[in-house]
């Protein structure tokens, strides 16, 4: 059974630094994409970053500030957060998708993990 755990939740001044880990079991992690997605309170969801066999993809407010590595040997997926921002807070969330494209869209993801809040703030 596929499942996703994410991890590393925190708060931290703005500026600060914090790595989320989404964890895999149940599936060949390297033959998924894998994506992080945030909701803020009363924010539609976002997609924030993805990776699979074709590379990986941020979205704009995020480019040079957080970073998604894997690591297939530990079936997990790391999203690597600096210059953090107050409007970073929000709850996280890792998804799977088979296959070697990345998408932005929620809906194009079938698994997903139970979410890690991430809170910036003074």
């Amino acid at each position: 059974q596929l499942q996703l755990v994410e991890s590393g939740e925190g708060l931290v001044q703005p500026g600060g630094s914090l790595r989320l880990s989404c964890a895999a079991s149940g599936f060949t992690l390297d033959r998924y994409a894998i994506g992080w997605f945030r909701q803020a309170p009363g924010k539609e969801r976002e997609g924030v970053s993805c990776i699979s066999t074709s590379g990986t993809d941020y979205t704009n407010s995020v480019k040079g500030r957080f970073t998604i590595v894997r690591d297939n040997a530990k079936k997990t997926v790391y999203l690597q957060m600096n210059g953090l921002e107050p409007d970073d807070t929000a709850v996280y969330y890792c998804a799977a998708r088979w296959g070697p494209i990345c998408s932005r869209y929620g809906t194009d993801f079938g698994s997903w993990g139970q979410g890690t809040q991430v809170t910036v703030s003074s």
